[in-house]
Formats: structure tokens, C-alpha cells, sequence
């Protein structure tokens, strides 16, 4: 899950990680009276789940979605640009995302550029943090180009973040005296800030030393750890939807493991693993599957019936392909699933089906005693030669 940049703030006041002053506003006029409350050196900026804000356009022409501002006046002529309208980024795609908020904040004169992450490393098993002089800067090429740049700083996970790391990383970034303690502070509460709130990434690009010689985190890009947000009502409450894909909306309502892709070929299966070998060989046999689509092992009928929908809600799939094997899953819910989303839904289109496990005579019995026009397969392969050949016709 991804936060706004005016929630990373407020976890950052909470936090008590340095940061300047900033607050959300959803019209122009809440904008021009958050610049009143915040006073002189104004910046405006367009609350998106996106990079590549300040260089990106609006599909009204208006360009750029992060704006230098001389007066709340300035501001609120800014915010009446950007509110409702549509940015488009790098990152967003031709369709772009529509801005509901903006960010009105302290702007900082900047003296140097820093970069500062934690992340949780696989390879490892524990949090590691990533400094770099280079900041402002996209990190995967900094690591490409210039990787004595970046320096990597295991946590043990009992122990924690020591004082001495604090040390290490401000001296590896080039800060002394009253900026070293100033950082090594604003270190030990942005990984507080990590542990407590289950991140898997907390990334700060840049971190800026000012002209004033001020240690600040000017912007955050936060990720959190979904399998603990039933602990943490607070940020489960910063979701936006909005910003979402409606059809991954609609599959996490029914603990369903969706992401959208750009192909013609839908995809229903049980387990992560199965899901990619499904994907891949669809793609062996000259298709391209239209999502990622996970039931769980042990999805009930009105789950299988809510990923049929989701499936057929589609309007780029051209054909289905539904690929169980069955350990704890049984195949006759699929079966029954899938019958009960084509009765409400209807279905017009090639639909071949391969079940293979737990219970898959009774499932096979009921899928063909449902009158479906479909496609029995023997194996996977030949599921997915089916399907691209059915799309094709």
C-alpha cells in the first residue's frame, strides 16, 4: 500500500523526523489559507501516487505538477490549475491521474542533496539502510554508475538501529558537528517510524542539508507490509482508493491477489507460483495474459464468483483460462464459483478450463453438467495452446 505525500508528512510530525511544514488542502481556498498559516517561502504540490510530478503536464496544458509560489495568492491561482485536473507523468501513463488535493509547504533554499532509504532485504532477512550523497537522483542509477556512492547498512533485527550506525552514515554522507547529530536523530526516528508502523520501504529523495545548515526530509515514498495492516487501522485508513486500479479495489474486498496487465488472455488460478507458470507459458504460446490472478488455496465460492466478475469486467479480455490443481483447494468450488458468475454476469467469450487435484471428478462432472460453452484440458500446456488458438479464431 502507497501513501500520499501529505500523510508521509504527518507521519513524519508524528515521528518527530525533521521535515518543513506542510499541510493538505482539497480546494483553492483551503490552499491559499494553509500559505497564510505556514507564512513565506511557499511550494505547491500536486497530491499524487506517482514520481515525476514537477515535470509532468496536465491534460489541461497547464504545466507541472510542483510549483515555487510567491504569495498565498500565487497559491491559490496555482491550486485553481491543478485541483481536478488531470497530471500526467513518466510514471502515470497517457491517462494520467486525477488530482484531488494538493500539498501547500515551506520551501527550503537547498545547500546539498541527499539520499536516504530502509528497506527490508530478503537476502539478508532483516532492514538495511541505503545512503548516498547522490540525492535527488533515480538510486538504481546511481548504484549502475557509481556504486561507491551508495553505502548499505545492515540492522540487526533484535538489536535494532544502533547509535554508531547513526554515526556511520553521517559521516559517510559528509556531515560533522551539529548536522551529524541532527541526522543521526532524524536516522534513529525514521527507523522507529519504520519498525513501528510495518513499512517495507521508507524512502527519502532527497534529504537536503540547507543554507541555513538544517538536516531536513524534504520528500517520502512509503510502502507498507499489506499481511499487517490489520494491526495498523491508522495507515490502513490512509488508502486512497481513487489511486488505485478499480479492479484491484474490487479483488482485495474478497482477499483476492489481483494486478491488471495489458493482455487479452484472463487468467484464474490458485497460488502465486501457479499463477506465473500460467502467465509464462500463455506467453510461450504467443499470448498475453491480462492479469495476475491468485485465489488462495483455499478461495470459497462467492470469492471465485467475485474474481469471475472482476475478470469479466474487463473490457480488453478476449478469453478465459482457469488453471487449478487442487491440494487444499477443492475444484468443484471452482466449478461451482464459475457457474455461479456466468449465471449472473453471463459469458460470451472462449473459456478453457483445466482442473487437476482435489475433488476434480466432481468438478469436472459439474462444469459439464452446467451446459457452459467451455474447453476441457488435459495439462497446462495444452490449456494454453487451447486458449490463444480460441482468441484467434
Amino acid at each position: 500500500m502507497n501513501i500520499h505525500e501529505y500523510q508521509a508528512k504527518q507521519l513524519f510530525d508524528e515521528f518527530q523526523v525533521a521535515s518543513p511544514k506542510g499541510k493538505v488542502a482539497e480546494t483553492a481556498e483551503q490552499a491559499r489559507q494553509a500559505a497564510l498559516e505556514i507564512g513565506q517561502n511557499l511550494v505547491i504540490k500536486a497530491q499524487i501516487h506517482a514520481g515525476g510530478r514537477g515535470k509532468g503536464t496536465f491534460k489541461s496544458g497547464f504545466q507541472g505538477g510542483v510549483h515555487l509560489c510567491s504569495s498565498p495568492e500565487d497559491v491559490e491561482a496555482k491550486a485553481r490549475q491543478m485541483l481536478g485536473q488531470v497530471l500526467v507523468t513518466h510514471q502515470t501513463g497517457p491517462e494520467g491521474k486525477l488530482v484531488s488535493k494538493v500539498m501547500v509547504a515551506e520551501s527550503v533554499e537547498i545547500a546539498r542533496e541527499l539520499y536516504f532509504a530502509i528497506v527490508m532485504d530478503r537476502a539478508t532477512e532483516r532492514p538495511v539502510i541505503m545512503a548516498s550523497t547522490a540525492g535527488g537522483m533515480d538510486i538504481e542509477e546511481v548504484a549502475h554508475h557509481t556504486p561507491e556512492k551508495i553505502l548499505r547498512e545492515p540492522v540487526h533485527p533484535l538489536l535494532g538501529f544502533q547509535p554508531y550506525q547513526g554515526r556511520k552514515l553521517a559521516a559517510f554522507l559528509g556531515l560533522t558537528g551539529s548536522q551529524a547529530a541532527a541526522a543521526a536523530k532524524l536516522f534513529t526516528n525514521l527507523y522507529n517510524l519504520f519498525i513501528a508502523k510495518d513499512c517495507s520501504l521508507v524512502e527519502v529523495n532527497p534529504l537536503v542539508v540547507t543554507t541555513g545548515g538544517d538536516v531536513l526530509a524534504l520528500d517520502a515514498k512509503f510502502n507498507f507490509d499489506d499481511n499487517a495492516l490489520y494491526r495498523q487501522k491508522q495507515v490502513a485508513a490512509m488508502r486512497d482508493v481513487t489511486e488505485e486500479d478499480p479492479r484491484e479495489v474490487a479483488a482485495s474486498e474478497y482477499s483476492l491477489n489481483y494486478i491488471g496487465l495489458d493482455g487479452n488472455i484472463a487468467c484464474l488460478v490458485n497460488g502465486a507460483g501457479l499463477a506465473m507458470a500460467t502467465m509464462d507459458i500463455i506467453k510461450f504460446y504467443g499470448g498475453e495474459p491480462a492479469n495476475f490472478l491468485d485465489v488462495g488455496g483455499g478461495a470459497s465460492k462467492e470469492q471465485v464468483t467475485a474474481a469471475f466478475k472482476i475478470i469479466l469486467g474487463d473490457p480488453n479480455v478476449k478469453g478465459i483460462l482457469i488453471n487449478i490443481f487442487g491440494g487444499i483447494m477443492d475444484c468443484n468450488v471452482i466449478a461451482e464459483g464459475v457457474i455461479a458468475a456466468v449465471k449472473e454476469v453471463g459469458l460470451s467469450l472462449p473459456l478453457v478450463v483445466r482442473l487437476e487435484g482435489n475433488n476434480v471428478a466432481m468438478g469436472k462432472q459439474t462444469l459439464a453438467a452446467s451446459g457452459l460453452n467451455l474447453v476441457s484440458a488435459d495439462n497446462l500446456a495444452d490449456a494454453a495452446s487451447k486458449i490463444v488458438k480460441a482468441i484467434a479464431a
